[in-house]
């Protein structure tokens, strides 16, 4: 009864527009009073779920993928991109999704990475004649491997829930993201081609080595940090650390586009992020809390093994119930919440927690490209001005792509647990 209260009120709270942090916290606190728990409790259990060393790194990997878009990084990933890909038919919109990949391994956000991509992107696309719908769904989609390939915010939320290892999470979700990120450049290369699209003149290997030497100070940042955390350096919160002041080196001292100025702006940018997702997080954990306390985890347990025993057939109906939460929920938020719940089940099935971390992020991914609560089309829809349904509209190839390999990296779980188990 008390869970089936606390799931009516969530769904009437967001229905009628209130905010996922206030929601979670609303129907919670309802649902733990009607059992007697009192409000104390669940304030001291809001404001110390998430009290926890490891997740110290999100609001660091936010911080050092902003001091990296505004030292000059990603516009020299866009340049070494350019001259890589350019000249192919539609090129500069598969220079798009290229960028969306490495500037991945720099942000560890999926709406960062659509940002930083769009706000460079956007405007040369249009003058070389992309229609404003098809140049905004690439936007929308170059970030979705924000929190797939590493550093990901996402991941550092899962490996704290679940206990996994978040260096193996980083290196599971590696070769997930190139698949997808290359799967969606082809299909850019094939929607191009379609509407018929022109290129530059390829301009030698002297340009393409040029832009590479211009651009390695973003492209090796990923490398220092799983470096250093299977290195045994660091851990992967000082990890984030490193990272920043390895942005900070970079930007002021050898791009000198960064200025002490400008370091005040991404402070600010980065408090904001940081704060909008630990709210939900300790919202989420609060949530979290009572549906173990009130043994859902073992109850979900006992239904799934009840229902099958075959583990394909549980990652299936796992893929659909994320990707429905990635419809509605912020990926952090939907760890949060279903973590608690999905992990026991996983581990009971013999699956590995860092395949399914992988996976789990790689589903809610997907969601960013997904109305209603799809970043990716939002913050497309903001830098192009086109209407978000519109945006929704274009994106759905690039969905349908995404979507295949899901059912991929489901059916072959080798690639997300090859690197993990060859660096293990």
């Amino acid at each position: 009864m008390t869970i089936a209260l606390l799931f009516i009120l969530l769904v009437f709270a967001i229905m009628i527009g209130i905010p996922i942090a206030e929601a979670l916290i609303i129907s919670t606190a309802a649902a733990s009073v009607s059992i007697d728990v009192p409000l104390a409790v669940v304030t001291q259990k809001l404001v110390t779920a998430n009290d926890s060393f490891p997740l110290m790194a999100i609001p660091l990997f936010i911080l050092a993928g902003s001091i990296m878009s505004n030292g000059g990084v990603s516009k020299r990933l866009v340049d070494f991109a350019d001259a890589c890909v350019g000249w192919i038919a539609g090129g500069l919109g598969i220079v798009a999704n290229l960028t969306g990949i490495f500037f991945s391994a720099i942000s560890g956000s999926s709406a960062a990475t659509s940002a930083a991509v769009g706000a460079i992107m956007m405007p040369e696309m249009e003058k070389r004649g992309y229609s404003k719908d098809f140049s905004t769904a690439i936007i929308a989609a170059s970030g979705q491997t924000g929190i797939i390939i590493p550093p990901s915010v996402t991941m550092v939320v899962y490996g704290v829930i679940a206990g996994a290892s978040i260096g193996d999470l980083f290196l599971g979700g590696i070769l997930p993201g190139l698949i997808m990120g290359g799967t969606m450049c082809v299909l850019t290369y094939y929607l191009s081609k379609k509407q018929g699209f022109t290129s530059t003149q390829f301009r030698g290997m002297k340009n393409v080595g040029q832009s590479f030497v211009r651009a390695i100070s973003g492209l090796i940042m990923p490398v220092i940090i799983l470096g250093g955390i299977y290195g045994g350096i660091f851990t992967p919160t000082e990890a984030a650390a490193v990272a920043v002041l390895y942005g900070l080196i970079v930007g002021i001292f050898i791009h000198r586009e960064l200025t002490w100025k400008s370091v005040g702006k991404v402070l600010e940018d980065t408090i904001i992020s940081s704060a909008t997702i630990m709210i939900i997080m300790n919202a989420a954990g609060l949530f979290s809390w009572l549906l173990t306390n009130e043994r859902v985890p073992v109850l979900m347990a006992n239904l799934f093994v009840s229902l099958t025993n075959q583990p394909m057939v549980f990652l299936i109906l796992v893929n659909i119930l994320l990707l429905g939460a990635g419809m509605i929920l912020n990926p952090s938020a939907a760890v949060t919440i279903l973590a608690p719940i999905l992990v026991p089940v996983a581990v009971k099935y013999g699956i590995n927690p860092v395949f399914f971390g992988v996976l789990m992020v790689s589903n809610l991914a997907i969601g960013s490209l997904t109305p209603p609560v799809g970043t990716g089309l939002f913050v497309a829809s903001s830098i192009s001005g086109v209407p978000l349904e519109r945006v929704a509209k274009a994106s759905v190839p690039y969905l349908i792509v995404l979507v295949a390999d899901l059912v991929i990296l489901t059916v072959f779980p080798g690639i997300i647990t090859f690197l993990p188990s060859f660096a293990g």
